[in-house]
């Protein structure tokens, strides 16, 4: 007898510290080299955050979610801000901790801004494919600015941090999904940004929404890994849509016509993980 397994509620914890709300300014930093198309699939999935003109669903319906959160009236606005190019690898291809936040600081230290550090696939970051695709972070003092990074990691562990579009690395050897934008790493980078977005604006102190240890903690998308429609399980991405001219996977309409795939946030009012198909 198969025995129905009710999704248990998942707790996370507001440890009353200050949200991200009302304007948020996302600087980018580009780190080695990205093609202009690699950039507009990653600057347009940006700005669809605040385009409620794109059909349903779509990546601002995906993003009032953080509106659920304590602190404040309304999901964060985001805009594109300043963008830097260092397409000649100014501190090598092997960048640790401190060298991300080196570089997210060329974004300013402004108050409700996030420093976004985007590394090119041939760059190595300390901790990348072993245990994380994108981290975020703040600097202490009376200056703090949030700061984020995800790397491509189409050439390094895509079967780690580009799944659903690649093989995975472990577990159940599934097909993988077509990219809906055709760029396994960069599609692949879309989902881990998302992620680090949401656990920045939700936790971005480290005394905000999380579960579990604060140095290790379980956030707003990080709670629900692996989910990107229902019906997820293990190994399983869920029930998407699909292109039916390119045949590729998707759960949300952006600007331009883009469509991406996003994964699934926790929805505190229901207590589960929340897809947006």
């Amino acid at each position: 007898m198969a025995a129905l397994v009710q999704q248990q509620p998942l707790v996370l914890t507001y440890h009353n510290g200050a949200l991200l709300k009302g304007a948020v300014t996302i600087n980018l930093i580009w780190y080695g080299k990205f093609t202009p198309i690699q950039r507009s699939i990653i600057v347009d999935f940006l700005q669809s955050f605040n385009s409620p003109k794109s059909p349903p669903p779509s990546v601002s319906s995906w993003w009032k979610t953080t509106e659920k959160y304590k602190g404040g009236a309304g999901s964060p606005t985001l805009d594109v801000g300043k963008q830097f190019l260092d397409e000649n690898y100014s501190l090598g291809k092997s960048l640790k901790n401190s060298h991300i936040v080196y570089l997210a600081a060329k974004g300013g230290h402004a108050n409700g801004a996030i420093n976004i550090v985007l590394t090119a696939k041939d760059v190595a970051v300390e901790g990348f494919c072993m245990n994380r695709c994108g981290s975020h972070g703040s600097t202490r003092g009376t200056t703090r600015f949030a700061y984020a990074w995800v790397g491509n990691a189409e050439s390094q562990c895509p079967g780690y941090c580009a799944w659903p579009f690649h093989q995975p690395l472990y577990g159940p050897q599934t097909p993988p999904l077509v990219a809906p934008n055709g760029d396994v790493g960069v599609d692949g980078m879309v989902i881990n940004l998302a992620t680090v977005l949401a656990g920045t604006v939700t936790n971005p102190f480290n005394n905000g929404y999380f579960q579990g240890p604060a140095t290790a903690p379980l956030e707003a998308v990080t709670a629900c890994t692996g989910m990107f429609g229902s019906g997820a399980y293990p190994g399983y991405a869920g029930n998407v849509l699909t292109d039916k001219s390119t045949g590729s996977s998707y759960n949300a309409h952006g600007v331009n016509g883009r469509k991406y795939l996003l994964p699934a946030m926790w929805d505190p009012q229901t207590s589960q993980c929340s897809t947006l198909v």
